[in-house]
C-alpha cells in the first residue's frame, strides 16, 4: 500500500452522459412536461483494501479480484446464486468423447475498451501469461491439472480447443478465475520476461484496456478509484450493460466506517458483510426504505486460525510445539465455539466441525472427528507436548521458561479483531499465553509470505464451491495451502493423501464418487487440523435504495460480482 497519495490519474475515457433533463416540443410552441431530474451521480462502492495491481494474473488480493472483475471478462463465468457456469466471452462449447478436450466458440464482435477486437489470440496468449514461470502467477496453480496446464490452441479467430491433462471433474468451471488480457497490449512485456511488472497500480488507466463492464479512469492511493461504463462492453451480449454511468470504489479499511458511511447516504453499496453489531441499525434504515438488505445465509468462507508449520523456520523446534497435532488439538479442545458464535457473531452464526461449512451444502460433510469443549482435557494436551504449569501460577510454561503465541490478525476488520480476542481470552483460561497482533493488511500479508508469524486468525475466499477449483489451497504445492504453502513435495504423509484424493476427485465426473473422497479429505484434514476453523457467519450485505438489480451471491464478492446488471432505481 502507498503511503502517500497522489492526484487522480486523467481520464482516457470520455463519460457517457445519459440524455434527458429536457423535452424538445414537436411542431408547437405548447410547453413541454418537465422531465424528471436525471440521478448523475456516480455509484459508490466500498472496497476494504486498495488493490496490489491493477494485473490479476500478478495479485491473487481481493482488492485485485474486484477491479478485475470490473475490468475484464472471463470465458465463462460461476453464477454466485446458482453455482453453475454461464456463457460469456465463450457462447457455447462442447466436450469431446475423450473427456478432456473442450471446443469453446467466442463471441463474434467484441472488442477492448480501446477499440482492438478480441479474438482467439487473446485467450491463447493469456493462458500462455499464466503459466509463463517467469510470471509465477499467483493464481496459476489453480489452473494446473495433476502438475500439468491445460493446452489451447487456436483453430479459427473465433473459436479455441483446450485440452485438459486428464479428464477433468469441475469441467469448464475452472476458467472463471481467469480474466481474459489482450495480446496487443501486453505482449512485448511476456515476451521480455516483465509481464508480472506490467499493469501496477502506479500505470496510468490510458494503457489498460479490458473486456469489463468498465473502465478505469482515475486512481488515487489509499482512497479512491474511479471508473466510467465501458461503451465498448460486449462480453454477454450486445444486450448486457451496465445501467450504472459511473462507479466509484472508495478505500474504506474499517468496518465501523463502511456502516457510518451506509448510514451518512456515502456508500452504495458493500463489497463485503455487515458486522454483526451493525445488523439492527441497518435493518432499521431498511425499513424506512434508505438502504436494501441482502441475506445470503451461512458463509462458505470460515475464518481460520492457522500455526506456522513451514520447515523454513529461524524458531528452534522446542518453541514451535504447535507444530505437533496434540497442540492443535488442544487449542479447538480449549474454545468454546458456540460461546464464540455467541460473542464474534451475536448469535448469528453456526459453530462448525471442518474447513467446509453448512453453506457449501454439495460438499459439506458430517460425521467429522469431534474435539469438544474441554477445558480439562486441553490442558493434559498442551502437557504431553511440554507445554504445562510448572510452578502453579496457572500459566502454561516450556521447561519453567516463559511461553506466549503471537497470534496476527488484520487491523479494522472487526469479526477477525473480536475474533482473535475471543481465541486469545479462551485460550488464556487453559494458561495459554496469547498476544493479539493486529496489522494493516498489507503489512499482514507480507508477514504471511515470508512466513514470519506464530499463528494467525484470518479468512482466504473460495473461488468456488467445487473444492477441485480451490486446488491451490487444498494441495501442498499450492500457493494457498497456507500454513505451509508451495512445497517441493508433500511434507507430512496426511499431506501427500489428501493430494492423492484431490488429484482422484478432480479427475472424476461421477458426482457421488467425489463426494465421498472429499468427504475423506475432511476427515484427514480435521484429524490432522493444520488449520481450526471454528464457526461459519450468516452473511448480510446492504445497497443504498438507489442501486438496483444486482445478484447477492455468497461467494465474494457478494454483490459486485456481476455488475454489468447493476442499475439506478428510476424516481417515483
Amino acid at each position: 500500500m502507498r503511503s502517500s497519495r497522489r492526484a487522480l490519474v486523467p481520464a482516457f475515457a470520455a463519460l457517457l452522459i445519459a440524455s434527458a433533463g429536457f423535452v424538445v416540443a414537436c411542431g408547437g410552441s405548447q410547453p413541454s412536461t418537465p422531465a424528471p431530474a436525471v440521478d448523475r451521480r456516480p455509484v459508490v462502492a466500498a472496497l476494504r483494501a486498495e488493490p496490489r495491481s491493477f494485473n490479476r494474473l500478478a495479485a491473487p488480493d481481493r482488492g485485485s479480484l474486484v477491479v478485475s472483475l470490473l475490468l475484464n471478462a472471463r470465458l465463462v463465468e460461476l453464477n454466485h446464486k446458482t453455482h453453475e457456469i454461464e456463457p460469456a466471452l465463450a457462447t457455447k462449447w462442447s466436450l469431446a468423447a475423450d473427456g478432456k478436450t473442450y471446443t469453446l466458440d467466442l463471441r463474434p464482435g467484441v472488442t477492448f475498451s480501446d477499440g482492438a477486437p478480441f479474438t482467439a489470440d487473446d485467450v491463447v496468449f493469456t493462458f500462455a501469461a499464466v503459466y509463463d514461470p517467469k510470471v509465477d502467477s499467483p493464481i496459476a496453480s489453480a489452473l494446473t491439472i495433476g502438475g500439468k496446464p491445460i493446452a489451447v490452441r487456436k483453430t479459427g479467430d473465433h473459436q479455441v480447443v483446450l485440452t485438459f491433462p486428464t479428464p477433468y471433474g469441475p469441467g469448464l468451471r475452472i476458467l472463471d478465475s481467469l480474466p481474459i488480457l489482450p495480446a496487443h497490449k501486453l505482449k512485448d512485456a511476456l515476451a521480455k520476461g516483465e509481464f508480472a511488472k506490467a499493469w501496477t497500480t502506479a500505470t496510468p488507466p490510458a494503457e489498460l484496456a479490458g473486456l469489463g463492464p468498465f473502465v478505469l479512469t482515475g486512481y488515487a492511493a489509499g482512497d479512491r478509484l474511479e471508473l466510467a461504463r465501458n461503451p465498448r462492453y460486449g462480453a454477454r451480449g450486445p444486450d448486457v450493460h451496465p445501467g450504472v454511468e459511473r462507479l466509484t470504489l472508495r478505500i474504506v479499511p474499517k468496518q465501523d466506517a463502511e456502516r457510518v458511511a451506509l448510514e451518512a447516504g456515502e456508500l452504495d453499496l458493500l463489497n463485503s458483510e455487515l458486522r454483526p453489531d451493525d445488523l439492527k441499525a441497518v435493518r432499521t434504515l431498511a425499513s424506512a426504505g434508505k438502504v436494501k438488505t441482502y441475506d445470503l445465509g451461512p458463509a462458505i468462507d470460515a475464518e481460520m486460525l492457522w500455526f506456522n508449520l513451514r520447515a523454513d523456520q529461524k524458531k528452534p523446534a522446542a518453541a514451535r510445539p504447535w507444530t505437533d497435532v496434540r497442540f492443535r488439538r488442544a487449542v479447538l479442545q480449549a474454545i468454546d465455539r458456540q460461546a464464540f458464535v455467541d460473542t464474534v457473531y451475536l448469535g448469528a452464526g453456526t459453530p462448525v466441525d471442518g474447513p467446509i461449512t453448512p453453506g457449501n451444502k454439495a460438499w459439506h460433510a458430517s460425521g467429522l472427528p469431534q474435539y469438544p469443549f474441554d477445558v480439562a482435557k486441553a490442558k493434559a494436551l498442551f502437557a504431553e507436548v511440554g507445554v504445562a504449569d510448572t510452578n502453579g501460577d496457572g500459566v502454561l510454561d516450556v521447561k519453567g521458561k516463559p511461553f506466549a503465541i503471537e497470534l496476527l490478525t488484520q487491523r479494522g476488520h472487526a469479526g477477525r479483531e473480536r475474533g482473535s480476542q475471543v481465541i486469545a481470552g479462551q485460550l488464556k483460561k487453559a494458561g495459554l499465553t496469547v498476544d493479539v497482533v493486529a496489522l494493516e493488511l498489507p503489512a499482514l500479508v507480507e508477514r504471511i509470505n515470508k512466513g514470519t508469524y506464530d499463528a494467525i486468525y484470518y479468512g482466504i475466499s473460495s473461488g468456488d464451491t467445487d473444492p477441485s477449483v480451490n486446488l491451490d489451497y487444498w494441495l501442498s504445492t499450492g500457493s494457498f495451502h497456507v500454513w505451509n504453502p508451495a512445497q517441493a513435495k508433500p511434507a507430512t504423509p496426511w499431506e501427500a493423501e489428501i493430494d492423492r484424493l484431490m488429484q482422484e476427485l478432480t479427475g472424476l465426473t461421477d458426482a457421488s464418487a467425489r463426494q465421498a473422497r472429499f468427504a475423506k479429505v475432511q476427515e484427514i484434514f480435521v484429524t490432522n487440523l493444520p488449520a481450526i476453523f471454528l464457526a461459519a457467519p450468516n452473511l448480510t450485505t446492504a445497497t443504498s435504495a438507489r442501486v438496483e438489480g444486482l445478484e447477492p451471491g455468497p461467494l465474494y464478492p457478494y454483490l459486485l460480482w456481476r455488475a454489468d446488471t447493476m442499475r439506478l432505481a428510476q424516481p417515483h
